[in-house]
C-alpha cells in the first residue's frame, strides 16, 4: 500500500452468516491493480474501516493462494462489528493491511503440528489449517483442538468433520456446556490432551483464543516435552493504528500489531500470565 494509514476501498462479494452472531465477509479490492498486488501470510490481519463508524482489526482466514477473494470471519460484538454485520454483497468498506507477523509455517514443515483454539479463536488459524491441507506432503501429523463455551458457539461443523477424515489428522472438539445431540466432548478442551497422538519433543504448536486457555494449554504441553521455542501464540490486544504508533497494543516491550500478533512462548514467557500485561 502507498501509506499504512490510508485504507483502500474493497467490495463485499458475499456475506455468509455462520451463526446468529458470527459472519464471514468475502472481499475484493475495487482497484484491480491493488487486488492483484495484495499478498498476506496466514496469521496476519487487516484493519476494516466502516465510514462514519470506525475501524477494527480482523484476522484473515483465507488461504494465501485464494487470490480471487480474501475472507474475514467476524463476531458482531461492538459498534464497528455490528455495522460490518449489516453489509451485503455490493457494499463497500475500507481495508488497511496486511499487518503483523504470521505463523511460522516454514519452521512447521516436516513436523507434527498441534493447533489449539478457543471460541472464535479458531479464525486466525483456519488459514493455517487450509494451508496445511493443500500442502499436506510438507507436514507430518496434524492435531486440531477446538474448545467453545456452548455447542451453539461452534461454527464450521462440516469443516471439522471433513478435517477429521483426512489422513494423519486428529480432531478433538469440546464444549463447556453440551446438548443431547453434541457428538464431541463435554468439558474443557484441555481435558483432551491425554488423547493427543504426536511427538511432543519435535512438534510445533500454534494456539489462539482467550489467554487463560492458552496458559492452561501451555502448562500441559511444556511438561510433555514441547519446546518453548516451538510453542506459538496469537495475542489479542486493542489495536488502533496497527503500525506501532499509538501504544494501545503494547505488551511490555512488544507491540502486538507489528511484533506479533504471533509470538513464540519463549518471547512471551517473562510476562505471560502476569496480571496487567
Amino acid at each position: 500500500m502507498t501509506s499504512p494509514q490510508l485504507p483502500w476501498e474493497a467490495e463485499v462479494v458475499e456475506h455468509v452468516q455462520e451463526s446468529p452472531t458470527i459472519f464471514t465477509l468475502r472481499l475484493r479490492f475495487t482497484d484491480p491493480e491493488q487486488h492483484a498486488a495484495y499478498r498476506f501470510a496466514p496469521g496476519q490481519f487487516n484493519m476494516l474501516y466502516l465510514y462514519g463508524v470506525g475501524e477494527v482489526p480482523i484476522s484473515i482466514v483465507s488461504d494465501p493462494e485464494d487470490v480471487q477473494l480474501f475472507d474475514h470471519t467476524i463476531r458482531a460484538v461492538g459498534r464497528v462489528t455490528q455495522g460490518l454485520a449489516k453489509l451485503e454483497a455490493g457494499d463497500r468498506l475500507g481495508i488497511r493491511g496486511p499487518y503483523g507477523k504470521g505463523w511460522p509455517l516454514e519452521l512447521a514443515e516436516d513436523r507434527d503440528i498441534m493447533i489449539v483454539t478457543g471460541g472464535l479463536g479458531c479464525a486466525p488459524v483456519v488459514s493455517v489449517i487450509n494451508y496445511i491441507m493443500r500442502r499436506r506432503d510438507r507436514f507430518r501429523r496434524l492435531v486440531i483442538m477446538q474448545g467453545v463455551k456452548h455447542t451453539d458457539d461452534l461454527i464450521w461443523h462440516s469443516q471439522y468433520e471433513h478435517w477429521s477424515e483426512q489422513p494423519e489428522t486428529q480432531v478433538l472438539v469440546a464444549a463447556d456446556q453440551g446438548t443431547a445431540l453434541w457428538p464431541w466432548h463435554v468439558g474443557h478442551v484441555t481435558d483432551l490432551f491425554d488423547q493427543v497422538k504426536i511427538d511432543f519433543g519435535t512438534a510445533l504448536a500454534m494456539m489462539c483464543g482467550p489467554e487463560g486457555l492458552m496458559k492452561a494449554a501451555a502448562d500441559q504441553l511444556l511438561p510433555r516435552g514441547m519446546k518453548e521455542e516451538h510453542l506459538f501464540l496469537s495475542m489479542e490486544r486493542s489495536m488502533k493504528c496497527a503500525v506501532g504508533l499509538c501504544g494501545h497494543c503494547q505488551r511490555g516491550s512488544h507491540f502486538v500489531c507489528k511484533d506479533g500478533p504471533v509470538f513464540s512462548f519463549a518471547d512471551l514467557k517473562p510476562l505471560f500470565g502476569v496480571r496487567g500485561f
